[in-house]
């Protein structure tokens, strides 16, 4: 197995060094970040949810700088439609033949604003590509570059003409990660480096720099892979999946998929802290970003204020944790 506390420092410094160049656009959210940076090293995407105006869009355009990737925005509307999002045959006058025409999902990062404001056939359009990393036109298929991670965004207060996410395609995030406000000494720094002529439309001018490309990612996933888990570590992974379905407060629990991207960001989270074995520490990091949407807390009970968080620590602290 590869000693990832030595080998792993060249590529392994290179990601870490992206969330100080996200800091020099973004302030705070440095869980967000890390949580961003997790899903990049295991293919995995992720839901933003927050409220207007706290940097979700330039943070997710401000990594891709850094780690020198493509990026694209699809705002999602009612009117979108599913050709805009994965493309179309066209037919090409001057050749005489209809060609396939790709749309703005063929990048390496990218941002589906709102996503949770586009009819379920539109959102459908991306179960294949997050899945199986490829579109179908036609009866054919095109593959998507790699990487390819996915990142949506929705308002947690604004439910007039939404269609909420459904299950089967809330299960394909690997995480859901909450944006929140600054604390106030965060905010007087966003609001002084404004004052000093930031502007988050050019992030070049701030000093954002490529600190890693694909190459390093590729490299660093390569070395997550080969994280060590114990036995007794995967077995508990499994007890609190397991725990989840058997909640008196959960309705619907989580899934295989859902224990086994439990897994895969916890080696994820152990190889950033520079450890070549995962322990329950590290499973408990990330067990709410993986779980908290993917269960559903029973109706009465939710109106009553119970929250999947709530639940999820109630689990933690009843499922023991090997030694």
């Amino acid at each position: 197995m590869v000693n990832v506390g030595e080998s792993a420092s060249g590529p392994q410094s290179s990601i870490i060094a992206v969330r100080d160049e996200v800091a020099k656009v973004v302030v705070g959210q440095e869980g967000t970040v890390s949580g961003l940076v997790v899903a990049l090293l295991v293919r995995g995407h992720v839901l933003l949810e927050g409220v207007p105006g706290v940097a979700k869009t330039l943070l997710v355009k401000t990594m891709a700088a850094a780690l020198d990737l493509a990026f694209k925005r699809i705002q999602f509307t009612p009117d979108l439609m599913p050709s805009d999002v994965i493309g179309q045959v066209i037919f090409d006058a001057t050749e005489g033949s209809f060609r396939f025409r790709s749309g703005p999902i063929f990048t390496n990062l990218l941002l589906a604003d709102e996503i949770n404001r586009t009819p379920p056939k539109t959102q459908s359009a991306l179960l294949e590509a997050m899945e199986e990393r490829q579109i179908s036109v036609e009866g054919r298929a095109h593959a998507l570059p790699e990487p390819f991670v996915v990142v949506a965004t929705q308002n947690p207060v604004e439910y007039e003409g939404t269609y909420p996410l459904p299950e089967a395609q809330l299960d394909r995030f690997l995480f859901k990660l909450h944006v929140g406000y600054p604390s106030i000494e965060q905010e007087n720094e966003i609001v002084m480096r404004h004052h000093r002529g930031l502007d988050p439309h050019a992030i070049e001018e701030a000093g954002v720099r490529p600190v890693a490309g694909p190459a390093q990612l590729e490299q660093a996933r390569r070395e997550v892979s080969a994280i060590q888990v114990e036995p007794a570590v995967l077995q508990y992974v499994v007890s609190i999946a397991r725990a989840t379905r058997e909640s008196p407060s959960v309705q619907l629990g989580v899934s295989p998929r859902g224990a086994t991207a439990l897994l895969h960001a916890a080696k994820a989270w152990a190889w950033m802290a520079g450890r070549g074995f995962v322990g329950p520490d590290e499973v408990k990091a990330v067990v709410k970003p993986t779980f908290r949407h993917r269960i559903l807390i029973r109706p009465e009970l939710e109106l009553e204020g119970t929250t999947t968080d709530g639940v999820l620590d109630g689990i933690l602290s009843v499922v023991p944790a090997p030694r």
